[in-house]
């Protein structure tokens, strides 16, 4: 189970810098998503690619398009980071050939890059551009979003799969 709160040690919460993760605040409660309705209704609970509960990704190093640790998404995610990918060396050498270097640090942006063994929210397309080319990571699929069904087969994500017994 990954920690609900970040490594001690780390930076306090909104202190990582100007850049994109500055807006990262990490709530020291949820380790799921709050599943409150608004409105009536079901409430608008992210699922992962089994159904259930989406699960947090990584808070070390914080990923997930909304910078929460999950691979959740709305429409303004135009990438789908919904598929929970565990680094490796030649994964990360393929995307940096495809012109996405995930493994060089950008303290300008407060990004510490990425190294094998991180945990972070792929765009799904690319997760299905990277497995046709033989170069797919490991995948968790509680912390895979539903929304990745859209590019990639449930069948090639559990062929994959680090969390299935």
């Amino acid at each position: 189970m990954l920690p609900i709160h970040p490594p001690r040690g780390g930076a306090a919460p909104g202190a990582l810098g100007t850049g994109w993760m500055s807006r990262t605040l990490i709530p020291k409660r949820a380790l799921l998503r709050e599943d409150s309705g608004k409105g009536g209704g079901r409430p608008n609970v992210p699922r992962n690619v089994l159904g259930d509960r989406l699960e947090i990704c990584s808070l070390d190093p914080v990923t997930g398009f909304l910078r929460d640790g999950c691979c959740d998404t709305n429409r303004e995610d135009t990438g789908s980071h919904t598929v929970c990918a565990v680094m490796t060396a030649s994964f990360l050498e393929f995307s940096k050939s495809c012109g996405n270097d995930l493994s060089t640090p950008r303290p300008e942006f407060g990004f510490p890059g990425l190294k094998p063994g991180d945990r972070w929210c792929l765009c799904a397309p690319r997760w299905q551009e990277a497995l046709e080319a033989g170069q797919a990571p490991r995948v968790v699929l509680r912390a895979t979003h539903e929304g990745a069904l859209g590019y990639c087969s449930l069948v090639d994500l559990k062929r994959l799969a680090v969390d299935l017994a």
